[in-house]
């Protein structure tokens, strides 16, 4: 086994700090509703207000508003004011690769590819 092999198993040898798995299966929780696996692919694309998100997934915007509130209090959303516009934003790298990599997963469950290290 090769050093870089050996230091990426001994990665999940011990169990994550408690509050990081509850944060982890928080996040988890969040994304099991498909509207709001919708509206974080957006916002991983780019910012936008309740409107343009309602507009583009097709709900209503007091839907949206309540789905990007959960998203926030759970730390995949971030919000900063324009003007009186409230605008979002996924909260970063981790959130983008974490929605790509669920959304690849499910690709390669529904059309058999093979799976990959």
């Amino acid at each position: 086994m090769y050093a870089r092999e050996d230091s990426a198993a001994e990665r999940w040898r011990d169990l994550p700090d408690p509050d990081h798995v509850e944060a982890a299966a928080t996040a988890f929780r969040m994304l099991s509703d498909p509207t709001r696996v919708r509206v974080l692919w957006l916002l991983c694309g780019s910012e936008h207000d309740v409107t343009s998100l309602a507009n583009k997934i097709g709900a209503a915007r007091p839907a949206v508003s309540q789905h990007l509130a959960k998203l926030r209090l759970a730390g995949l959303v971030t919000l900063r004011r324009d003007g009186r516009r409230a605008v979002y934003a996924a909260r970063g790298g981790h959130v983008r690769r974490l929605l790509a990599e669920a959304v690849e997963a499910a690709d390669h469950h529904l059309t058999g590819t093979a799976d990959h290290d």
